[in-house]
């Protein structure tokens, strides 16, 4: 009978642990490789940044970025039905209250949303969606360890000066040409 009792215990923590809800980090992985995708994993090293010429401040910002996660739905004559699917997919991820909102735009023909996980000045995730009716939609995920505003407008700021290796962001490209 204990080895029963002891067998439901760890059974439910297994299954309360094992979370069902979608996340963005789910939904990357499940369409990794799906051919109207096009996923990117951007590390720091596409900066190129000589790091000797970065003031304390812009060194700290660099250092609170770990890596950056693109995933992009290019639409095309076959696959209009399968954007908005995914679109509205990615719309749901976005309304958990886990992605706090800072700013959206929409026009109806495009929109953008800017959202963060974390608190203010401990900020894990940022999340950019792009999407415009005529040509898909972008998905990125910048991911770090306490991040805050400050530190993501710093961070644009040294990528202004930054020598980036467009080899590492040669898949969008050719995307966005088809």
């Amino acid at each position: 009978m204990r080895l029963i009792y002891n067998f439901l215990a760890l059974s439910s923590l297994f299954f309360i642990s094992c979370n069902s809800e979608p996340s963005l980090q789910k939904y990357f992985v499940e369409n990794t490789e799906n051919k109207n995708f096009i996923a990117l994993d951007v590390s720091p090293s596409i900066l190129n940044i000589d790091k000797t010429k970065l003031s304390a401040e812009q060194n700290q910002a660099l250092q609170s970025f770990d890596k950056m996660n693109i995933l992009a739905f290019k639409l095309n004559d076959t696959n209009k039905a399968q954007f908005e699917i995914e679109r509205a997919k990615v719309d749901t991820i976005l309304k958990d209250k886990k992605y706090q909102q800072l700013m959206k735009f929409d026009s109806g023909k495009e929109g953008a949303s800017v959202n963060f996980v974390g608190s203010d000045n401990h900020i894990e995730e940022f999340v950019l969606f792009a999407n415009k009716k005529e040509n898909g939609f972008a998905v990125i995920r910048i991911l770090g360890k306490d991040m805050n505003p400050t530190s993501i407008m710093t961070m644009m700021s040294v990528l202004q000066s930054a020598n980036i290796d467009l080899e590492q962001l040669k898949p969008l490209q050719e995307m966005l040409k088809k």
